[in-house]
């Protein structure tokens, strides 16, 4: 497990509380009402926030590379991890030990190549990738993304998400498939 820089965690934590953090009545792709609205994407495009995005995800990264994990690669289900697989790839870069990024389309490409996938020119079939998600709930976007990297020969080795709603069974859904999941917060981080 990996031990996160606390200061990190704890500033991004703020900017998630000041940024994405919403209560009140509200819809989620899942077609659930919910008083508990988490929009990932306000923090991960202000620039601290993708700032430190980034260098958690890297963190995490260097952590399944010291437990033996070769990962080459990070990203998952667009919209929500696009802001983070960029941010990792950079500071993935900037440390010395890339991580290319990809993308998950909802669909396939409707043109040109049809592929599901975005990215892959920088990674090679077998590749181990870290799969990442900006919310998980039931889980549901982070098992296609999972499946769409098994299709285009890529390999999952761990799932990493930035808020964990806690509920709908989603981290026992993504573990399910026998890959380690961590999230990096809780709703339970911002709603007591």
């Amino acid at each position: 497990m990996t031990n996160f820089n606390t200061d990190k965690i704890n500033r991004l934590r703020q900017l998630l509380q000041e940024y994405s953090v919403r209560t009140g009545t509200f819809t989620l792709a899942s077609g659930k009402t919910s008083d508990f609205y988490v929009d990932c994407k306000q923090t991960a495009l202000q620039a601290e926030g993708c700032l430190l995005i980034g260098e958690l995800i890297f963190e995490h990264i260097q952590t399944l590379r010291h437990e033996g994990a070769t990962i080459v690669g990070v990203g998952g289900i667009t919209l929500g991890a696009d802001p983070m697989a960029a941010a990792a790839a950079v500071i993935s870069q900037q440390k010395g030990a890339p991580a290319h990024a990809f993308i998950v389309r909802k669909e396939p490409k409707g043109h040109g190549t049809g592929r599901w996938i975005e990215g892959l020119k920088a990674l090679k079939i077998g590749d181990p990738v870290l799969v990442i998600e900006d919310v998980v709930t039931t889980g549901g976007s982070t098992l296609r993304a999972i499946e769409r990297v098994r299709e285009e020969g890529l390999l999952p080795i761990a799932v990493l998400a930035l808020v964990d709603r806690e509920e709908d069974n989603g981290a026992n859904n993504i573990r399910a498939t026998g890959l380690p999941y961590a999230s990096l917060f809780k709703k339970s981080d911002f709603i007591k």
